[in-house]
């Protein structure tokens, strides 16, 4: 009869057969070790290199293993932090990502931010319960809306007007206009350099700006640029003397290099070879364009009439042809000689107010407009004389370029008006 020792013994290894996995050490498995597959090798063949075994996180995709990335990949430098490898399936296709929304992923809001709610005792309603508190309403802001909020009625125009337009900048428009008032008696050509030039004349001189007239036209470019290809072609002659075989080079390097300023896209030198009939050559275009970039020591943007004339048009209350109109008398006055004496910024106060008579207001020159444009009804009256021998001598001019723009429905057809 066995003594009690042994039977607890007995006891004890029948226990720890009963329970799996409860031995001391684990016995060795049966099966073959699994051969990892090369890289290049296909899944067909992959089962034949295994033992005719598939590995059981595989299921019924196919046999062998995925390759592993290298070990540049794996870590350190050049990691994959998007683990796309791991997203793609056993055909090599890469699996479909499904995006996060905002609102699954909760938002925590550190302590600091957190409105202190507790420190504050609540109000007590009419039962004697505390009220929650409700946050106040809260207005959706605008772009327009906070534009307007900041501008103001100072420059005479409506709110809505400088708000609803961004280019017109109302916030700094004094500041800008005052700048232009400042800078532009400064770069004004001499009113008698024709006198000073022995080959050309006042009647070539128009010629030439009836001709860019057509130019400007045909390339669609924008009125800033015609002003101020005149603006560079008389403060050029102002100091250098030009023979009248030159004469068409010096306004068509003008319009190019105005064209460089004001233009998103503008008329490249072979466009202006072929706009004067080969008449120049390239070299000769560029030779001439570093001439008068020297003479006139690079001061190319310069204020001219057309940096005036929109912003003075909204504060006079113009309509569309009343704006056309303004603008067909400043261009009119391109041609004349005798207007280049004339600041442009008392040039287009001229023209307005020769507008608002042609239109009929019964205030021609309103107080707001001295405000604001410092000039006078009666500082203004010879120039806008002037503006209206121009037009009123318009339909019968030898040169009638401006005249043929204005004629179009673009303009309003304003040049077939009668006043």
């Amino acid at each position: 009869m066995p003594s009690v020792d042994q039977q607890m013994m007995v006891d004890r290894e029948l226990r720890r057969e009963s329970v799996p996995g409860a031995g001391s050490k684990r016995e060795p498995s049966a099966r073959p070790p699994r051969a990892s597959a090369p890289t290049h090798m296909s899944v067909e063949n992959m089962s034949t290199h295994t033992g005719g075994r598939r590995s059981p996180r595989l299921g019924n995709f196919g046999g062998g293993r995925l390759p592993r990335a290298p070990a540049a990949t794996r870590m350190g430098f050049g990691q994959d932090i998007t683990n796309m490898d791991r997203c793609r399936n056993i055909a090599g296709k890469p699996a479909k990502m499904t995006t996060l929304h905002t609102n699954s992923v909760p938002q925590v809001v550190p302590s600091t931010l957190r409105p202190a709610a507790h420190t504050l005792p609540r109000p007590l309603d009419q039962e004697g319960h505390k009220s929650v508190p409700v946050p106040p309403p809260t207005v959706p802001v605008t772009i327009s809306s906070a534009i307007a909020q900041t501008s103001s009625p100072q420059d005479g125009i409506s709110t809505f007007d400088e708000s609803s337009n961004i280019q017109h900048v109302g916030e700094y428009a004094n500041e800008i206009f005052a700048s232009l008032f400042k800078e532009e008696s400064i770069f004004l050509p001499r009113p008698n350099y024709m006198e000073s030039q022995s080959d050309i004349n006042g009647k070539m001189r128009a010629i030439l700006i009836d001709w860019l007239v057509e130019v400007h036209m045909k390339y669609k470019l924008r009125p800033e640029t015609l002003f101020l290809t005149v603006n560079l072609i008389d403060r050029y002659l102002t100091r250098m003397p030009v023979m009248r075989k030159r004469l068409q080079l010096v306004g068509v390097v003008a319009m190019f290099i105005a064209a460089k300023f004001e233009e998103i896209h503008p008329p490249e030198v072979a466009d202006f070879v072929y706009i004067t009939d080969s008449a120049y050559t390239k070299e000769d275009i560029l030779t001439m364009e570093c001439q008068m970039l020297s003479t006139l020591d690079f001061q190319i943007v310069v204020p001219t009439a057309a940096h005036f004339m929109d912003r003075m048009q909204r504060l006079n209350g113009c309509d569309g042809i009343q704006r056309e109109i303004a603008q067909y008398l400043i261009e009119l006055a391109l041609l004349d000689l005798r207007m280049i004496r004339h600041t442009p910024s008392h040039l287009c106060a001229a023209a307005l107010m020769l507008s608002n008579e042609l239109q009929g207001r019964t205030r021609v020159w309103p107080e707001l407009m001295v405000q604001h444009l410092r000039y006078t009804e009666v500082q203004l009256r010879p120039c806008s004389e002037e503006l209206r021998a121009l037009l009123d001598g318009a339909p019968a001019h030898w040169l009638q370029a401006v005249r043929k723009k204005f004629l179009l429905p673009p303009h309003h057809a304003v040049a077939k008006m009668t006043f």
